[in-house]
């Protein structure tokens, strides 16, 4: 079905992505399932890697915490600077795929090289690389699934294709610890299976995503006369465009007061008192919750909105913050938290990209989400680092309730700024206003 799929270059969209004339739900696309198992298959490979990356470096090799602290900031933020790089490549001559397999590729061939990398520099520089892949991909790889969709289902599009990476994150550290349980070289060979399993996504990649672009599944026969060309310029000039400002400005504001995920598994240990055996299967929490709620997510954004959704995911970190910083003690606590902060992702992390799809013209998809992205993940980790700084000066529990304030706040003024409509529209909205990009 996928390599038929990925050899007919029809001009109208794929039979898979549209609404079926009786009313039933459309079945999704199979691009959109082929990018999920892509994305499964790498998310094994990746979170295999991530499971066991901190104590490898720490008690392995005898890392330092700061030593630590500045790898995992060279981890984050490396994907975030070059998403926008990734985005313009990909929308000059439509080379989505081009680039995402790119991506894709530059990161498995990463994990063997952790193999000899026994230095801080050359760690950082292998996981720098790691995370250049990652970022280039991100922006091409949302492109494909926003163009092979039609607008009324892009947001359970984005939830299946979320279920499917999320799959990939709970098997990944379940293989990690089978693996350091049987192995004698135990991390050498988690490296090396992790490269494997890398190189099947990329395998995938290439033989079941479609090579030539179609037009999006709601595109009109013939581009407008006035169409942006991909240019850097045009990619930037879309912050004129009144509601990819609003969003990328949300975006940044929400962002900017959400606390990074491991200092919420570090908050809720010290709740309860967690040992640290137990500490590693804290994540896994996060993602049954994500994995379950991502497409019931995304089918609602389709029919209420996607801004609403959005808003309402923050609205659930929020009461995971509250709830840490309860006295409650319970044994519900760590189900609640992570329930909440899983169902913060599901309402999310697509629904965004769902949204943004949908002001952004199909010219400059890549490099819109791209922005978008790029302001959000910057944002979470300036967060990440104020809120480091504030335990380290006043303790755990008043850095968090400053958090918690900050959130509130932000999410009222995201609030004020994306009074949603009923249903989010087709993405031809923001083109056809005479704030198109230059």
């Amino acid at each position: 079905m996928y390599v038929a799929d990925s050899r007919s270059t029809p001009a109208t969209p794929a039979p898979a992505a549209r609404s079926t004339r009786s009313g039933r739900r459309a079945a999704v696309a199979p691009t959109v399932l082929a990018l999920g198992t892509v994305s499964l298959v790498t998310d094994v490979s990746s979170e295999m890697v991530t499971a066991v990356l901190p104590l490898y470096l720490v008690a392995g090799l005898g890392l330092s915490p700061l030593g630590f602290g500045l790898l995992d900031g060279v981890y984050n933020g490396f994907s975030a600077l070059v998403r926008l790089v990734g985005g313009h490549l990909a929308d000059r001559g439509g080379r989505h795929k081009t680039v995402a397999v790119l991506g894709y590729g530059l990161s498995a061939l990463c994990k063997p090289l952790l193999l000899v990398a026994g230095s801080l520099p050359l760690i950082g520089a292998v996981l720098a690389a790691d995370r250049t892949g990652k970022g280039l991909r991100t922006a091409p790889r949302d492109a494909l699934i926003s163009l092979a969709s039609p607008a009324e289902s892009r947001g359970r599009a984005f939830g299946v294709h979320r279920a499917m990476d999320t799959a990939g994150a709970l098997i990944g550290p379940l293989v990690a610890f089978l693996i350091l349980r049987q192995a004698v070289d135990g991390y050498d060979a988690v490296f090396t299976v992790s490269f494997c399993v890398a190189a099947v996504g990329v395998l995938v990649l290439v033989l079941f995503v479609p090579s030539r672009r179609r037009p999006p599944a709601d595109a009109p026969a013939t581009a407008p006369a006035g169409a942006p060309r991909a240019s850097l310029k045009a990619a930037l000039a879309l912050l004129r465009v009144h509601e990819v400002r609003r969003l990328s400005l949300c975006a940044l504001l929400l962002g900017l007061a959400t606390v990074s995920d491991s200092f919420v598994y570090l908050l809720l240990q010290r709740r309860l008192g967690v040992s640290d055996q137990w500490f590693a299967l804290l994540p896994l929490g996060t993602a049954a919750a994500f994995l379950l709620l991502a497409v019931p997510l995304g089918r609602l954004a389709d029919r209420v909105g996607s801004r609403r959704v959005f808003l309402g995911g923050h609205l659930a970190l929020l009461l995971a913050y509250v709830a840490l910083l309860s006295g409650w003690q319970g044994t519900a606590l760590p189900y609640l938290v992570l329930a909440l902060h899983g169902g913060f992702y599901a309402s999310t992390d697509g629904v965004l990209m769902a949204a943004t799809a949908g002001v952004v013209p199909a010219e400059l998809r890549s490099s819109g989400l791209a922005l978008v992205q790029t302001g959000q993940a910057l944002a979470r980790f300036g967060c990440s680092i104020a809120f480091g700084a504030a335990w380290s000066a006043w303790g755990d529990r008043t850095a968090l309730g400053t958090a918690t304030g900050a959130l509130a706040v932000c999410a009222a003024a995201a609030f004020a700024l994306l009074p949603a409509p009923s249903r989010d529209t087709a993405p031809s909205r923001a083109t056809d206003s005479k704030e198109r990009p230059a």
